[in-house]
């Protein structure tokens, strides 16, 4: 999570932090509250902070996605279950992508699948709301193949218009200590 990480009044991200003994450590499940409220948890956030949690949302959602076509293709299922397994993969690479910074962190499974799910089941519902819409509702995208240009023109503004759509949606839950923030408290 090192989007969680930018720049704060008079230090950096690691900078400024000696004397904190009671930091979060690998395996508590105890965040430190002050540190949580530095980076945006419960008050203003940058819309920079909001567009990299955003983008790491989407990169597993984009993962998920492509993957699921190409193996719903594949294997020769029509649209409906094409795109069924395309969001299913969607929730578990971006919900993975949070997992694989979060117990690198030290944190147990279950508190870190809480995390993860705490953190981004919106964002991924709003994204691959916005995402599969706009696919859905395109001429010819739900027929294109994997070989079309068409298929991957509108798998790209469908994923531009998804980051852009969700982006707020992020700014607001991490400014009121959710999203992303919940992540970042357990992420040092």
């Amino acid at each position: 999570m090192e989007h969680m990480h930018e720049r704060h009044e008079g230090h950096t991200a690691r900078e400024g932090h000696t004397g904190h003994e009671e930091h979060h450590h690998p395996g508590s499940a105890q965040p430190h509250e002050h540190h949580a409220s530095a980076h945006g948890a419960g008050g203003p956030v940058s819309w920079g902070m909001a567009a990299r949690a955003t983008l790491h949302c989407l990169t597993g959602c984009a993962i998920g996605e492509v993957l699921g076509m190409i193996i719903g293709t594949a294997l020769g299922w029509g649209n409906a279950g094409t795109m069924i397994l395309a969001i299913v993969l969607a929730f578990f690479f971006g919900y993975a992508l949070t997992l694989r910074g979060i117990l690198a962190a030290g944190v147990d499974l279950r508190t870190a699948v809480r995390v993860a799910l705490a953190a981004d089941t919106l964002s991924i519902a709003v994204m691959e709301l916005i995402d599969n819409g706009v696919i859905a509702l395109w001429p010819g995208a739900m027929d294109a193949h994997l070989s079309d240009p068409l298929f991957w023109i509108v798998l790209a503004i469908a994923l531009a218009a998804a980051f852009v759509i969700t982006t707020p949606v992020n700014k607001w839950m991490i400014g009121r200590g959710k999203g992303h923030a919940v992540v970042h408290r357990y992420h040092h």
